[in-house]
C-alpha cells in the first residue's frame, strides 16, 4: 500500500469508526463489541501474514513496538467504546481532534524535541476552549454523561502516547506485521476486561445494524485501518499523520447528522469551529509567521 493510499485510508476510516463505535454500542455491550472487532481483525490479520508469508519478527525490538501500538489500541479503543453510550460520533471524532496537541505535549518530554512555541500555545487554549464550549452543552457533572468525557479524554491520552512511544522504536518491517503483532497483545487484554465488566453474551438482544457495525470495524476499522495508520506513520511524521483530525471531525459531524440524526446546535458549531481554528493555527502558525519574518526581512 503506497503512503497517499494509506493516507487517505486513514482519513476515510477514520471519520466513519465514531458513528461505528455508537452503532455497535448500541445493542452490544461496549467491551464485548471491541472484543469482537479486534477479534475480527487479528483472525483475517494472522490468515493474511500466513497467505502472503510475511515475517513476524518476536525479538525484544519487536516485542517493544508491539506494546506501545497495543497500548493505544486497548486504551484508545477501550476508552472510546465505553465513552459510545454518553456522547455523540461527532462529539468522539471532535475531541479525538486534539490528538496532534496531546502528542506534542507528550513528544517534548518522551522524546525530547523542541519546546512548545507561543504561537502553539495560544492555539492549543483555543482549541480546549473550543472544546469546553462543546462540552458544556452536551457533558453534565450531575449525570452519567460526566463518563464519557472522562472515557473518551483517556481514549485521546492513550492513543497519541502509543503514537509518540511507536515513534521511539526504530525498526523496519511490514506495518501488517506491527498490526498483528499489537492485535495478538491487545486482544487478550480485551478478554479479560470482557470478562471483568460484563461477560455475558446475550446474542438474542443483538441488533441487525450493531452486527454490521461491528464487522465494518474489525475489517476496516481495525485490520485496515490500523495497516494503513503504522504505513502512514512509519513514513512521516506524526504531526503529519494527525493532520487528519483537522477534517475527521467535519465528516464525522456530518456523517452523525445524516444518518444517525445527532443534532448539530449553534454551540456545537462555534465549539467545533474553535478546536479546528485552534488546531489549524497549531500545525499552521509557526510556518506563517517564519514566512512573514522572512518576507519583511527581505523587502528592508
Amino acid at each position: 500500500m503506497s503512503v497517499s493510499i494509506a493516507y487517505l485510508a486513514v482519513l476515510l476510516i477514520w471519520s466513519t469508526t465514531p458513528l461505528g463505535i455508537v452503532w455497535s454500542a448500541e445493542s452490544i455491550n461496549p467491551s464485548l463489541a471491541v472484543l469482537l472487532r479486534m477479534l475480527i481483525a487479528l483472525v483475517l490479520g494472522a490468515l493474511v501474514i500466513k497467505i502472503r508469508k510475511i515475517s513476524i519478527p518476536w525479538h525484544k525490538q519487536a516485542l517493544k513496538l508491539y506494546s506501545y501500538s497495543a497500548s493505544g489500541i486497548f486504551g484508545g479503543m477501550l476508552c472510546t467504546y465505553l465513552a459510545a453510550p454518553y456522547l455523540t460520533s461527532g462529539i468522539i471524532s471532535l475531541v479525538f481532534g486534539l490528538s496532534p496537541v496531546i502528542s506534542a505535549l507528550l513528544a517534548k518530554h518522551i522524546l525530547a524535541e523542541p519546546n512548545i512555541s507561543g504561537i502553539r500555545k495560544f492555539s492549543m487554549l483555543i482549541s480546549l476552549i473550543g472544546l469546553a464550549v462543546v462540552c458544556s452543552d452536551k457533558i453534565s457533572f450531575t449525570d452519567d454523561s460526566m463518563y464519557g468525557g472522562i472515557y473518551i479524554l483517556l481514549a485521546v491520552f492513550f492513543f497519541s502516547l502509543s503514537g509518540v512511544l511507536v515513534k521511539s522504536v526504530t525498526l523496519a518491517i511490514h506495518p501488517l506485521a506491527t498490526t498483528v503483532g499489537a492485535l495478538t497483545f491487545a486482544t487478550p487484554m480485551f478478554l479479560v476486561s470482557w470478562l471483568v465488566l460484563d461477560g455475558t453474551l446475550p446474542i438474542d438482544l443483538w441488533q441487525a445494524r450493531s452486527i454490521w457495525a461491528t464487522l465494518y470495524l474489525g475489517v476496516f476499522g481495525s485490520l485496515i485501518g490500523f495497516y494503513a495508520y503504522f504505513t502512514v506513520l512509519q513514513k512521516l511524521s506524526a504531526s503529519t499523520v494527525t493532520l487528519i483530525t483537522l477534517v475527521t471531525p467535519v465528516i464525522a459531524l456530518s456523517l452523525g447528522a445524516l444518518l444517525n440524526g445527532e443534532l448539530i446546535n449553534d454551540k456545537l458549531i462555534a465549539g467545533a469551529f474553535m478546536v479546528l481554528f485552534g488546531l489549524a493555527i497549531y500545525h499552521f502558525g509557526d510556518s506563517l509567521a517564519l514566512f512573514k519574518n522572512k518576507k519583511t526581512k527581505s523587502n528592508e
